[in-house]
């Protein structure tokens, strides 16, 4: 079929002048620009482009050509299905006064979304349309892989892939992976149908000369490369007969209905086996598995550990299902990664985990799992400390409270609380929370002290040498911060969570301030702190609306 005759026959009312053209700009280099393709932009009397940023572009400036983009939106548009639903309502706005002519990267009728939204909306309005194809990016990909997509194939977009769209028996393409973040969402997405060895390879600029790159890496190395950028493409070829084979067993075995337990809701699956994911990591330390992974200790993980826990409490503030789920995933993840390390050295085995805490929460539930009664939740607590000291009654402590054996890992704020209601329980404490705020005035005064400040007339005067003890001014400040924890265990807040809500505020309208300046077309460090506090202040004013 020739170009002409293609062009006419994916032509809609083509026997009307055209209101809306829409051409293909090729994948990338200038010679995958067709010749109808440059016909209809030399002659467009208001040509758009979606982005310049593409290779044949500067030989559109070259040859004269004057276009209009759409770039500026790109920072502002807060999702891409914004912006492309933006970039198709203005062109329709501009379309109802005159024929326009529209120019996307590669093939309009591939990926792209902002054509697709035009092309609805000039049906529904009965407009005449002619799409004018280009060479999509895909043909030059089966160039560069050397596949023959008669052999099937799926094409994805990276920015909205999901498990259930991935057939591991056919090829796959995943589009708009510009960014090591999308990178990264599309590895972890693939992750969960294919193996993290199973070879994909990435492709930057198929089929422009002189920047075309391609790379073939392993699954887990995806978001490690630093040249992702928008014209990036991965392919992921087909597992092996034998592994989709497996994996649909796998996900037939996941979706099969199990018989509860007596004492768990009939809706609930008990199969809580860490045996898939035990082997999974067993893959990943193994000779051959992942580099990272492999180089891991208990020292280096320390950091991972706190931080998903962390996240755990943040998904619980949301109230987030999914996020507490993925998060609560990372956690056991960690605990599995310690095990297998301590397996690997020959220190325990990771079954032991589990035999241990079960044994210790079946101890410490006499009430349950023996005879003992009680009266209330205060009596099982009481028990609790109990049976925790018999079991450490071979393992002597310098204090009977044990008040040494809390963790030093611990934040400095939960540490200090948990030592207080230690020594709460042998009866070292305040009778009433005034015991407590009066120490805070205490220890602030004496900071205010060794910070070299007088109290004079009922404010703040310098006391003369401004030199400093910074160890006493460490001490005392330490001593400060301990005794307002003392305070919140007597109001019964959690010191912790009001601290992180009042950074989360601090962050809020300090985003707000941001805001302010920017409307205002200011440069906020070079605003006097008394013209920022005016935003600040209108900040909390709203807080207080809501």
């Amino acid at each position: 079929m020739s170009e002409e005759n293609m062009r006419q026959n994916i032509s809609v009312n083509e026997s009307k002048e055209p209101v809306i053209t829409v051409v293909g700009l090729g994948a990338g280099d200038p010679g995958h620009l067709t010749r109808a393709g440059w016909e209809a932009l030399r002659r467009a009397d208001r040509l758009f482009l979606r982005t310049a940023i593409h290779p044949t572009v500067p030989s559109l400036k070259e040859a004269g050509l004057v276009f209009e983009t759409f770039d500026p939106l790109y920072e502002s548009a807060e999702s891409f299905d914004d912006l492309y639903s933006e970039i198709a309502s203005r062109l329709i706005k501009t379309a109802e006064s005159g024929p326009i002519t529209f120019a996307v990267p590669g093939h309009p009728r591939v990926g792209e979304k902002a054509v697709a939204l035009l092309l609805e909306e000039a049906r529904r309005r009965n407009w005449s349309v002619e799409v004018i194809p280009g060479v999509s990016f895909l043909e030059a990909l089966y160039t560069a892989v050397g596949f023959d997509p008669a052999r099937g194939l799926t094409v994805l977009d990276g920015l909205d892939l999901a498990p259930e769209d991935l057939d591991g028996r056919r090829a796959t393409v995943i589009t708009q992976v510009y960014a090591q973040r999308i990178a990264s969402d599309v590895k972890l997405t693939l992750m969960e149908l294919y193996g993290d060895e199973h070879p994909v390879t990435v492709i930057r600029a198929a089929g422009v000369a002189g920047e075309e790159r391609i790379a073939e890496i392993p699954l887990y190395e995806l978001d490690r490369l630093d040249w992702v950028d928008h014209l990036t493409s991965v392919y992921v070829p087909p597992l092996s007969a034998a592994d989709a084979e497996a994996s649909e067993n796998s996900e037939k075995r996941s979706e099969a209905p199990s018989e509860p337990s007596s004492g768990a809701p009939a809706d609930r699956q008990v199969d809580y086996a860490l045996d898939p994911l035990v082997e999974v990591m067993d893959r990943l330390l193994a000779p051959g598995g992942c580099p990272w992974d492999r180089e891991q200790s208990h020292q280096s993980l320390k950091p991972y550990l706190l931080e998903e826990a962390y996240e755990v409490l943040e998904a619980i503030d949301l109230g987030d299902d999914g996020k507490l789920k993925e998060e609560l995933g990372d956690v056991l993840l960690q605990v599995v990664f310690h095990g297998l390390i301590a397996e690997g050295e020959g220190r325990f085995r990771i079954s032991e985990i589990v035999e241990t805490i079960t044994e210790k929460m079946v101890r410490r539930h006499p009430h349950v799992f023996a005879d003992t009664k009680v009266a209330d939740a205060g009596e099982v607590l009481v028990n609790w400390e109990a049976i925790k000291a018999k079991e450490k009654g071979d393992k002597p402590s310098r204090s009977p409270s044990g008040i040494d054996r809390i963790s030093t890992a611990m934040p400095s704020l939960l540490r200090a609380e948990k030592v207080q209601k230690k020594a709460a329980r042998f009866g070292f404490d305040w009778p009433d929370e005034q015991g407590p705020l009066a120490k805070v005035q205490e220890e602030w005064e004496e900071l205010l002290e060794a910070a070299g400040y007088g109290r004079l007339d009922g404010g703040f005067d310098s006391a003369g040498s401004r030199e400093r003890d910074i160890a006493r001014l460490r001490d005392e400040l330490g001593d400060l911060l301990f005794a307002v924890v003392n305070v919140s265990r007597f109001l019964q807040i959690n010191p912790e969570e009001a601290l992180q809500r009042t950074v989360d505020k601090f962050i809020r309208r300090f985003r707000h301030v941001e805001d302010c300046c920017r409307r205002d077309g200011r440069e906020m460090a070079r605003c006097a702190i008394e013209e920022l506090d005016v935003y600040w202040e209108e900040a909390k004013a709203r807080e207080r609306q809501t």
